[in-house]
C-alpha cells in the first residue's frame, strides 16, 4: 500500500523537486527539471521504480519532522530504542547542476542506519549502468548522469545500492546526489555542511522580506515558501504541482500531470505574491505569461510548459501501476488543446491587478490585450470545456461566460484614458455578456446560478461571481447561489467542485472535495459579513494541512486523507488570499472586484 499523500514533505531548488516520506524515503525526484523524465518514480509504481531511503535499520519508535523555521530545509527525527537521529534533507539553490543533500545527525545514543538507493530513469523504466568512484558511485542512462558522493560503506544488492552504518550522538554522516548531463563530467563535490547552512540562510533572507501581517502569518509564510519552491526560476512560471498522476480518487482514472503552468492561476498567484511583498516574483510570473501568449489569439492555450512550451502531448506509461493502483499514469496533458473561455478573463484580470498594484506596464501588454479582446468578441458565444477541463462535450458553462465578462470589464478599465483604447466598445461587450449570463445562466425557480446554460447542476466555480465583481455579494442571486452550494455541494463542511455523478466531465464518478473551492467559500462568507463562519471554515482548512503545512489539490473527508497532486499551488494560493480577506490590509475578494 502506498504511503498517504500527506505523509510527504517537499524539498526543491527552484528548478527541481523531491518528495520525502515520513519513513525517510525520497519516492519522487525529478531532475533536472520538474518535467524531466530523469526521475525516480516510486510514488507511481513501487520501490523497484526508484527511491532513496534513509532510516533506522530496525525501524523507529516515533517520528517527528519539521522544516527549519521559514525554510525548505527538512528535519526528520527518528527515535529508536537505542538512541535518536535527525535526518536533514535539502536542495541548495542552483548555481550549477541540481544537488540533493541528505545528512544523518546523531542526537542521542547510537542508532543503526540503513541507506538504500534505487536509481531509475525515464519514469522508472531504465536501470542505469553504475560504477564505483573514489568517493561513491556514478550512474549513467542515456543523456542522464547521477553521482552519489559519500564516505558510507556502499555495496550492491540486486540493482540497489545499500549501506549499513551506525551514528552515535554528535556524529554526522552525509550523502550528496548530483545530476549532470552524461556527456559531461560529474560536478565537483560540495561541502554538505556549508551547503545546508547556505540553503537555510537563503530561505530565511527570502522569508524576512515577507510583509504579510495577521493572525495567520505562519500559515501564509509556509504557503509562500511552497509557492516559491514551485516557481521555475529561469522563467518565472509557476508549476501547478511538482507531481503527475496522484489520483483524485484512489484506484480511479482521474490522474493528471500537473507539472505545467496554468494561465488560470495568473490572477490568484499575482495577488498572493503581492500580498507577501514579492513583487519580483509577481513581475516574473506576469512576464512569463506575456511570453507564453506569443502567437495569434486563436492559438492561446490554457496551459504551457515551464518555459512556455506549447506541445504537451499526453501519454500513458503502462509499465507503472500508479499510486495505490490508480491507473493510468500520464505525462503531458491533453487539456492544453482545449478551448476554455475563462482564460481570457484571467489574463486581463491579471493585467488589471498588476496595474493596480503598481507593477510597471509592459509596452507589449496593451497590444496583446487588444488582440485578445478582438478575438474574444467573436468567440464568447461559443461553448467550451470550462474551468474543470471536462473530457465530455462542450457546454455553455456559466463560469466561462462570467470570466469573459471579466475580460471586457478589465479591458474597459485598462483602456480608459488611453489613446485608441475604446473603453466604450469593451463596456458594451461586457454589458452584452452580463445580460446573457443573467438570463441564461440563472435558475429563477431555485434562485441560483447553474453550472451551464439550460442545466440544473451546481458548480463551485460560481463562487467567483462576487469575487470578480460580476455581481455584488449582497445581490439576492449571489446569496441564493452561495446558499445552494452550501446546501448541495458540501460534504462534511467542505466544498465539492460539482457532482461528478452527473457525467458532465465524461469520466467515471467520484473524487474528493476541492480545497481551493472551500477557500473561495471562505471569501464569500467574508463578503457576506459572516465572519465567524468564515473563520471556522478557514481554521478547518488549516487543520487539513499535513504536519509540515502542505496541502494537495483535494481531500477525502470520509477517508481523512489528501488526494490529487501534491503540494498544489492553487490550494496554497487560495489559503493566502483567504487569510488576507480575513485580516486587514489588501483584501483580494474586495480589491479584485473593484470594491
Amino acid at each position: 500500500m502506498s504511503d498517504p499523500i500527506e505523509d510527504y514533505a517537499l524539498i526543491g531548488d527552484g528548478e527541481t523537486a523531491a518528495l520525502v516520506s515520513r519513513r525517510g524515503s525520497i519516492d519522487w525526484l525529478c531532475l533536472p527539471r520538474f518535467d524531466s523524465p530523469a526521475c525516480f518514480a516510486a510514488l507511481l509504481g513501487g520501490p523497484e521504480h526508484g527511491r532513496f531511503s534513509l532510516a533506522p535499520r530496525d525501524g523507529a519508535r516515533s517520528v517527528r519532522r519539521q522544516y527549519r523555521d521559514g525554510t525548505l530545509v527538512l528535519e526528520t527525527e527518528f527515535e529508536t530504542d537505542g538512541g535518536a537521529v535527525t535526518v536533514v534533507d535539502c536542495m541548495p539553490q542552483r548555481e550549477g547542476p541540481p544537488v540533493l543533500i541528505r545528512q544523518v545527525v546523531g542526537t542521542r545514543g547510537t542508532v543503526a542506519m540503513r541507506m538504500e538507493l534505487v536509481m531509475r530513469m525515464d519514469y522508472g523504466s531504465v536501470v542505469p549502468w553504475v560504477r564505483r568512484t573514489a568517493d561513491g558511485i556514478h550512474a549513467v542512462a542515456g543523456p542522464e548522469g547521477l553521482a552519489l558522493v559519500t564516505d558510507l560503506p556502499l555495496r550492491g544488492e540486486g540493482l540497489t545500492t545499500v549501506a549499513d552504518f551506525e551514528v552515535a550522538a554528535g556524529q554526522r554522516r552525509s550523502m550528496t546526489l548530483a545530476w549532470h548531463p552524461s556527456h559531461l563530467p560529474a560536478p565537483p563535490p560540495l561541502d554538505p555542511e556549508e551547503a545546508v547552512r547556505e540553503t537555510e540562510g537563503w530561505w530565511r533572507r527570502w522569508v524576512d522580506a515577507c510583509r504579510f501581517q495577521g493572525p495567520d502569518r505562519d500559515a501564509v509564510i509556509r504557503s509562500l515558501v511552497t509557492i516559491k519552491a514551485l516557481i521555475y526560476e529561469p522563467t518565472g512560471g509557476i508549476v501547478a504541482a511538482p507531481t503527475t498522476s496522484l489520483p483524485e480518487k484512489l484506484g480511479g482514472v482521474r490522474n493528471w500531470d500537473y507539472r505545467i503552468c496554468w494561465v488560470r492561476d495568473a490572477t490568484f498567484a499575482l495577488y498572493a505574491l503581492v500580498l507577501g511583498g514579492y513583487l519580483d516574483e509577481a513581475r516574473a510570473w506576469r512576464q512569463w505569461l506575456l511570453r507564453a501568449l506569443a502567437g495569434t489569439p486563436e492559438q492561446v492555450q490554457v496551459m504551457y510548459g515551464l518555459q512556455g512550451e506549447r506541445r504537451l502531448t499526453e501519454l500513458e506509461l503502462p509499465w507503472l501501476p500508479g499510486y495505490a493502483g490508480s491507473a493510468p499514469v500520464r505525462i503531458g496533458n491533453a487539456a492544453h488543446s482545449q478551448f476554455q473561455l475563462d482564460v481570457w478573463g484571467e489574463m486581463l484580470d491579471a493585467a488589471h491587478a498588476a496595474h493596480r498594484q503598481g507593477l510597471e506596464q509592459d509596452p507589449e501588454g496593451s497590444r496583446v490585450a487588444t488582440k485578445l479582446m478582438e478575438h474574444l468578441e467573436s468567440v464568447w458565444t461559443e461553448p467550451d470545456e470550462g474551468i474543470w477541463e471536462v473530457r465530455g462535450p462542450r457546454r455553455h458553462f456559466t463560469h466561462s461566460k462570467v470570466m469573459a465578462w471579466v475580460a471586457a470589464d478589465r479591458m474597459a478599465k485598462l483602456s480608459a484614458g488611453t489613446d485608441g483604447g475604446e473603453p466604450d466598445r469593451w463596456r458594451a461587450l461586457g454589458a452584452a455578456i452580463h445580460a446573457d449570463v443573467c438570463r441564461r445562466g440563472f435558475d429563477q425557480s431555485r434562485n441560483t446560478f447553474v453550472q451551464a446554460y439550460a442545466g440544473r447542476e451546481l458548480d463551485a466555480s460560481l463562487l467567483m461571481i462576487p469575487l470578480v465583481g460580476f455581481l455584488p455579494p449582497e445581490d439576492p442571486r449571489v446569496r441564493g447561489t452561495v446558499a445552494a452550494i452550501e446546501r448541495e455541494l458540501m460534504v462534511e463542511g467542505l466544498v465539492q467542485r460539482y457532482t461528478t455523478e452527473s457525467g458532465v466531465d465524461g469520466l467515471p464518478p467520484g473524487e474528493g472535495v476541492f480545497l481551493a473551492c472551500s477557500f473561495w467559500l471562505v471569501d464569500n462568507l467574508v463578503l457576506q459579513g459572516r465572519r465567524d463562519e468564515a473563520r471556522r471554515l478557514f481554521d478547518r482548512l488549516l487543520g487539513l494541512r499535513n504536519d509540515v503545512g502542505l496541502l494537495a489539490e483535494q481531500y477525502d473527508p470520509r477517508g481523512r486523507r489528501q488526494l490529487g497532486n501534491f503540494p498544489q499551488a492553487l490550494s496554497h494560493i487560495a489559503l493566502i488570499n483567504s487569510a488576507s480577506n480575513l485580516s486587514g490590509g489588501l483584501r483580494p475578494a474586495e480589491h479584485r472586484a473593484g470594491r
